[in-house]
C-alpha cells in the first residue's frame, strides 16, 4: 500500500462523488486532507469527520468559489499556511447540456472557469513548492470527454480537452524536478467514463421505469452506446488509482491521460 503519512492533499469538490472517494482513499493512506466543495458548515464538518474515520490525521475544510481567481488565491494561501499541498487533485466540475446554438454564454464562461481555469490557478500556486520539496502530485480529473466529444456538451468537452493539454505542459515543465528517491513531481489526468455517483440516479431510475427492469440491466442499457464493458466504475476505483499515482514508484508516469471507461475511448 502507498504510505502518504506526512503528506497533505487538497482535493477540490471533495464533499461528494468522485472527489470524496479520492479524499477517502488518500486519507486511508495516511494523508492530511484539505477538503473543498459546495457545502454548508454542517456538510463540511460531516465530510471532515468522515475522513478522520478513514484514517486522515487531520482534515480541514477550505472554502473558495472556483469561478473567482481571487478566492482561489486566498484558498491556496490558506492551504500553504496549513503546510502546503504535496498532492493536488483538481476534481471540482460542473456540467450543462445544450446544443451549441442554444448554449448560454454565461454557462460557457462558468464551465470553463471551474473545469479548466481553476486548475490553472491551483497548479500555479501549488507546484513551485512541490518542486522545492522534490515531491509533488497533481491529479486532474478530466473525463472521457477530454479525449472524445459528445453532442450538446461544447463547454464541458472544450474544458476537459484543455485540462489535458494544460496537464501535459505542466508535466513537461516539472518533469526533471526531484528524483526517484523523493518521488519527483508528476502531473497526470484521470479520465472517467460512466461512474456510479449520485448524479446518475435520476437517469437510472428513469431507465428502470421505462424498461421495467432491475438497476444493473438499466445501467447496461444506458451504457451500451458508449461504454463497451456495460459496467459503470465505482468512485472508489478512481480513488485507488489516484493513490497509486501518488506512490514514489509512479515517479516516471507523467503527462498522461488515463481512461477508466470500459473501452469507450478504444472504439
Amino acid at each position: 500500500m502507498t504510505d502518504l503519512r506526512g503528506k497533505t492533499a487538497l482535493v477540490t469538490g471533495s464533499v461528494q462523488g468522485i472527489g470524496l472517494a479520492i479524499a477517502e482513499a488518500l486519507a486511508a493512506a495516511g494523508a492530511r486532507i484539505a477538503v473543498h466543495g459546495l457545502a454548508d458548515a454542517a456538510q463540511a464538518e460531516t465530510a471532515c469527520a468522515g475522513l478522520l474515520e478513514k484514517g486522515a490525521p487531520e482534515a480541514r475544510f477550505f472554502a473558495g468559489d472556483l469561478r473567482d481567481p481571487d478566492q482561489i488565491g486566498a484558498m491556496m494561501q490558506e492551504v500553504a499556511h496549513w503546510g502546503g499541498a504535496d498532492i493536488l487533485v483538481n476534481n471540482a466540475g460542473i456540467q450543462h447540456t445544450a446544443w451549441l446554438s442554444d448554449m448560454p454564454g454565461t454557462t460557457w464562461e462558468a464551465i470553463l472557469a471551474i473545469n479548466l481555469s481553476a486548475a490553472f490557478y491551483t497548479m500555479q500556486a501549488a507546484m513551485p513548492a512541490m518542486a522545492e520539496r522534490g515531491y509533488g502530485r497533481v491529479i486532474n480529473i478530466a473525463s472521457v470527454h477530454g479525449l472524445v466529444a459528445s453532442k450538446q456538451k461544447a463547454p464541458y468537452v472544450a474544458a476537459k480537452h484543455g485540462l489535458i493539454g494544460l496537464s501535459k505542459v505542466a508535466a513537461l515543465e516539472y518533469a526533471s524536478r526531484g528524483n526517484r528517491a523523493k518521488g519527483a513531481v508528476t502531473v497526470n489526468c484521470i479520465c472517467p467514463g460512466w461512474t456510479d455517483t449520485a448524479i446518475l440516479e435520476p437517469q437510472i431510475e428513469a431507465r428502470m421505469a421505462a424498461l421495467g427492469t432491475d438497476r444493473d440491466t438499466a445501467m447496461a442499457d444506458m451504457m451500451k452506446e458508449k461504454q463497451p464493458s456495460l459496467r459503470a466504475s465505482d468512485p472508489t476505483e478512481i480513488g485507488a488509482l489516484a493513490v497509486w499515482l501518488c506512490s514514489p514508484v509512479a515517479h516516471n508516469l507523467t503527462g498522461t491521460a488515463i481512461p477508466v471507461d470500459g473501452g469507450w475511448t478504444a472504439q
